[in-house]
């Protein structure tokens, strides 16, 4: 959790944490009623996964590189939009935020893409959102911090029963969690109980953050060497550390040294 002195912006008329801004050196970062960075942009490469619980995010890569469509609830500053744009530039995404003041600072000063079919913008409740989507996107990207602890909502069983109907057949559901939230565990098992069992949890380099990747059916890929081997073409054409990320996964879920059990 890094601490910056950041500026406040216009103050919310309802409950929503207020947005606030900061910059050190050519790091713009996002905050969400606290001195915690929610998302950051790197001024100079904006493409770039800046944090390390984001760059973890996209260990669902070694799985399915090729997504039609991603769904994200929680924009945030847009750090998975300009990723997801400059790297995966067929695939369209949609994301949901609830907070207009995020939507708002977003657009103005965290380069977002242009808006078009290829990439939309909802101002919405995303676990209520979803709830519309039925079968239609392969990878849900969930990132529902308000500045103090995960959204409720968006830890429930019913929201996760949600997110599997909106999958696609072969779709993938991740999380951000914090592994110090003493229900951590609970929340694990909530997930496991509604994707049968295809959980796969993946610590962050830093701070505690882990991304928890569910899945509709069983991954066509599980066998080690092979994803290795995609690993490293992945992690060449992506920027992005996969090699570790599977070393990382491999050390954290059940496997058997050749495969992993999904």
């Amino acid at each position: 959790m890094a601490h910056h002195p950041y500026r406040r912006l216009r103050a919310q008329k309802n409950e929503l944490p207020e947005v606030g801004i900061s910059e050190t050196g050519n790091i713009r970062s996002l905050h969400l009623g606290s001195a915690t960075v929610q998302s950051s942009m790197n001024l100079d490469h904006p493409a770039e996964l800046v944090l390390s619980y984001s760059r973890a995010m996209m260990g669902w890569l070694l799985f399915n590189d090729q997504p039609r469509h991603i769904t994200q609830i929680g924009l945030g500053g847009g750090s998975f939009a300009r990723w997801i744009d400059a790297y995966l530039p067929n695939t369209r995404q949609t994301a949901i935020d609830i907070n207009p003041q995020v939507i708002n600072v977003a657009r103005n000063l965290f380069e977002l893409p242009f808006e078009d079919e290829h990439f939309e913008i909802i101002e919405a409740d995303g676990a209520e959102y979803i709830k519309t989507m039925l079968g239609s996107t392969d990878v849900i990207l969930t990132d529902g911090f308000d500045g103090e602890q995960i959204i409720d909502a968006l830890v429930a069983e019913p929201f996760f029963e949600d997110c599997r109907r909106a999958l696609s057949e072969n779709g993938i559901f991740v999380t951000n969690w914090w592994s110090g939230d003493r229900r951590y565990q609970r929340f694990v098992e909530r997930l496991l109980n509604v994707f049968e069992g295809r959980v796969l949890e993946l610590p962050a380099e830093s701070h505690g953050n882990v991304a928890v990747m569910a899945f509709q059916s069983s991954p066509k890929e599980q066998n080690i060497d092979k994803l290795k081997k995609r690993a490293e073409k992945l992690t060449t054409q992506y920027d992005i550390d996969l090699k570790g990320m599977l070393s990382a996964l491999k050390a954290n879920n059940q496997n058997n040294g050749k495969h992993f059990y999904l």
